[in-house]
């Protein structure tokens, strides 16, 4: 994509502070970071949402993603817990329109949460909401 920073960035016509690259992957340095070690893990190949996104290459995201974690907690870099934040979609929060997974090093002091209204729902209301999603699960394949 010609106007996409990522792909931009996996041509090499665009800066980054690598952290690894295969053939299929990337991973490098937020240029906007959350905590010290805020890395992104991205696809080589150009995909704007999960959609659009080979279920192995998401597999190889999350890999890369864990490689990562361990990296982190073996370096001096604080990590007391990580998180992987992927946003698909506007509503969801993505700003940038090529598929990225977030690992995020977390400390006890770092004020960054998640927060929202929960619902209440009760045990009939879940299981209809579980039996929607299955049935539409048993449509795809994996």
């Amino acid at each position: 994509m010609v106007d996409c920073e990522f792909c931009k960035i996996v041509a090499g016509d665009a800066p980054s502070s690598l952290v690894y690259q295969d053939d299929r992957t990337l991973a490098m340095m937020t240029l906007r970071p959350m905590t010290r070690g805020h890395i992104l893990v991205i696809p080589k190949e150009h995909a704007d949402s999960l959609s659009n996104l080979g279920y192995n290459t998401g597999g190889e995201l999350f890999k890369l993603g864990m490689k990562i974690s361990e990296s982190l907690r073996a370096s001096e870099i604080e990590s007391k817990g990580i998180n992987f934040w992927l946003a698909d979609g506007g509503a969801a929060g993505q700003e940038v329109f090529h598929v990225h997974l977030h690992v995020l090093p977390r400390s006890e002091t770092d004020k960054i949460g998640l927060e929202g209204p929960r619902l209440d729902l009760d045990r009939p209301e879940m299981d209809s909401d579980a039996e929607i999603i299955k049935e539409r699960l048993n449509d795809t394949e994996c």
